[in-house]
């Protein structure tokens, strides 16, 4: 009994004890628990207080008054986790602020970045923020993600942006920043993308960029660095996307590029880089894209090159290389654009290029190539330009050539080629651009057997026409039947042209006159009430007469640029270069992309708002979509990881939304024959838009050859009726 007793006496002193230490326990956890909400609740108003001073310093443009909800109004907004372009974590920590393309007007001098040592993510990209980037910067010790690009800054990069040891993405593109790259920036050991281009950063690139051994992207185009590549370069093995172009870079191309297995993209074109390239490229397997052009490289192409089996685009014009072609060039089966022209090259084309089935273009001219044109060059089923022009090829011109169902444009002028031009050429109903001139071909076309020595070109649009000029010496007793035919058709062409166009300038100035009330601050880019006048004057204005800062992409005709118009719509621009613009498939591209886009309208589609065509200029103006093409977002490991398979699928059914409208629901169908991954847009949220149109063909049930009207049943485009 009595050591019963003494057990519960020991049981119930036990829990006495267990009791009271739980509840002095649960006492200072309370206590903690009270000063740290209290220090959550004093960091949150510095934060508050930190926000409103650097609103006051700012400035919105075009009169726009975004951020209404960074206020001490705490009815509508209870905390600043509440405002536009902030957002907290669980514990009510202030870990984002996202503005990017707020109309920002300021600087940071103002933004007292001490009182965010929590923030994760700093977006004010695409504003127009001005001053330079302060020190202070360096204390967002926790920041992964930092985008200043597309602003006003200037000044240096400071060195303290070495102290941001866990960013992950650095976007300083399309400043006006100075100075020379910082050494600390190799510090950033988890960087895995670094944005400088567009700027004008001056010195060498840093050794210490080599140690950036996690680092993706490498983007530092349109700068003005000098010096050579350093060969730390090859460190970082994990890189995938390179451009350095538009720099004076000098030197050889280092041996440790070779290093770079997981290379995907590589351009340093533009630059004043010499020596050889090193037998090392061919170690880059993954190679996609390579652009070498517009240097001083010299020697001979090695033959480790033929070793890139994965190379899309070879591109190296504008060089000084010499020696052959290599045979193994052969080995590049999935090539698809070969641009060696404007170098020095000698020797015969090599039999082996008919290996490359899916090449595209192959542009070999003003060279010192010999010999004949391989009869292998008619395996090369999907080749669509070709040209071999200033070189010293002889021989006849094989009759492989003559089989090509989808060749646009052949150049083979100023050359030694002769023998006769067979008939079978009239076949080739693809062709557009024809020059044979400066060489000995005869033809029952032709002059003597000679073609007059400036280059001609040759339309045919189904049947087998001469577009030449005649000559006053050529023989009198010709027929004069051909002539006459396409005098005729040149003339009806240019009439049709001229009621279009007379068409749409009298529905413009009836919907201007009855558009009076709107200002310029309105949708003046809607192709509807498009005034162009004011228009052109704001794009030049908005991108500086298409400043190079401005250009976010280049396509197949021309380069894309973003404004930033008055009224605070983005817009992107297609600029056509002077030089494609006298390709005679210019004319044909612009004015479908322009019938087909102003007559249909549908969500997936992009938006034409505009466009001028002038001696001096020509461009389109499209809606901007954030996040750029579906190839672009799929090269770049980040991107692609946050498309997941649900915004693929919508991505899918987007597509297949716009070509179910163009196919079924547009009168007369629409076929845009150039679906790929290029010409598919997205936006912020994912969403697909089909663009580039101009490769596009209307379909006349009645007919197939008959050009007609795009509508949508039931909606005609207003003005295109009544004119």
């Amino acid at each position: 009994m009595e050591s019963f007793l003494s057990n519960v006496v020991f049981f119930v002193t036990t829990l006495v004890v267990a009791m009271n230490i739980f509840l002095v326990h649960s006492s200072f956890s309370s206590n903690d628990t009270s000063r740290s909400s209290d220090v959550v609740k004093a960091s949150m108003q510095d934060q508050v207080d930190a926000l409103l001073a650097w609103k006051r310093s700012l400035t919105f443009l075009y009169g726009n008054t975004p951020l209404n909800s960074w206020s001490t109004d705490t009815a509508l907004y209870p905390t600043v986790c509440d405002w536009e372009g902030i957002a907290c974590d669980g514990m009510g920590r202030l870990v984002r602020i996202e503005l990017h393309s707020t109309s920002l007007k300021g600087n940071l001098e103002n933004f007292n970045f001490s009182s965010f040592p929590d923030l994760l993510s700093l977006n004010l990209g695409d504003n127009r923020l001005n001053g330079s980037i302060p020190s202070q910067i360096g204390n967002l010790t926790k920041l992964t993600m930092l985008d200043l690009s597309f602003n006003d800054l200037i000044g240096s990069i400071p060195q303290s942006i070495g102290q941001l040891r866990s960013l992950l993405v650095l976007d300083l593109s399309n400043n006006l920043l100075t100075g020379s790259i910082p050494t600390t920036i190799g510090t950033m050991l988890n960087l895995s993308e670094l944005h400088l281009s567009s700027n004008q950063l001056v010195g060498s690139l840093p050794q210490s960029i080599g140690q950036l051994k996690s680092l993706l992207f490498l983007h530092i185009s349109i700068n003005k660095l000098i010096g050579p590549i350093p060969a730390t370069i090859g460190n970082m093995t994990k890189l995938e996307k390179l451009e350095l172009s538009s720099n004076q870079l000098v030197g050889s191309l280092p041996q440790s590029i070779g290093q770079l297995k997981s290379l995907f993209s590589l351009d340093l074109s533009s630059n004043q880089l010499a020596g050889s390239l090193p037998q090392s490229i061919g170690q880059l397997k993954s190679l996609f894209s390579l652009d070498l052009s517009s240097n001083q490289l010299v020697g001979s192409l090695p033959q480790s090159i033929g070793q890139l089996k994965s190379l899309f685009l070879l591109y190296l014009p504008i060089n000084k290389l010499i020696g052959p072609i290599p045979a193994t060039i052969g080995n590049m089966t999935k090539l698809e654009y070969l641009e060696l022209s404007s170098n020095q090259l000698v020797g015969s084309i090599p039999q082996s290029i008919g290996q490359l089935k899916s090449l595209v273009s192959l542009h070999l001219s003003t060279n010192k190539l010999t010999g004949p044109i391989p009869t292998t060059i008619g395996d090369m089923s999907s080749l669509s330009w070709l040209s071999l022009r200033e070189n010293q090829i002889n021989g006849s011109i094989p009759e492989e050539l003559w089989k090509f169902t989808q060749l646009e444009e052949l150049d083979l002028s100023s050359n030694h080629l002769s023998g006769d031009l067979p008939n079978s050429y009239c076949s080739m109903y693809s062709l557009i651009f024809f020059n044979l001139s400066q060489n000995k071909i005869k033809s029952p076309f032709l002059p003597n057997g000679i073609l007059p020595y400036r280059p001609r070109v040759l339309l045919n649009n189904g049947e087998c026409v001469e577009a030449s000029k005649v000559k006053e010496n050529i023989n009198k007793r010709k027929p004069k039947r051909l002539i006459i035919i396409f005098l005729a058709t040149t003339l009806l062409v240019f009439v049709l042209i001229g009621v279009l166009l007379g068409s749409t300038c009298r529905w413009n100035s009836r919907k201007a006159r009855t558009n009076e009330g709107s200002t310029k601050h309105g949708n003046i880019f809607s192709i509807w009430n498009y005034d162009g006048h004011i228009a052109y004057e704001d794009i030049i204005r908005e991108t500086e007469d298409f400043d190079i800062k401005y250009c976010i992409g280049v396509g197949g005709y021309g380069s894309v640029y973003r404004a930033l118009l008055p009224s605070g719509k983005v817009v992107a621009l297609k600029k056509f270069h002077n030089w494609e613009r006298e390709n005679l498939t210019f004319e044909r591209s612009f004015t479908t992309e322009i019938q087909v886009l102003t007559t249909i309208r549908h969500r997936n589609i992009v938006k034409l708002y505009g466009f001028c065509c002038h001696t001096q200029c020509a461009f389109l103006v499209y809606e901007y979509l954030e996040k750029g093409s579906l190839f672009v977002v799929l090269a770049e490991e980040v991107e692609a990881v946050v498309l997941d398979w649900k915004k693929r699928i919508n991505i899918i059914k987007g597509i297949s939304c716009a070509l179910s409208y163009l196919h079924h629901d547009c009168s007369p169908p629409i076929l845009h024959r150039d679906i790929s991954s290029n010409n598919i847009l997205l936006d912020s949220e994912y969403e697909a838009h089909v663009a580039d149109f101009g490769t596009a063909k209307l379909l006349d049930p009645d007919s197939s050859n008959q050009t007609i009207l795009a509508g949508t049943y039931g909606y005609i485009a207003p003005g295109i009726l009544n004119c």
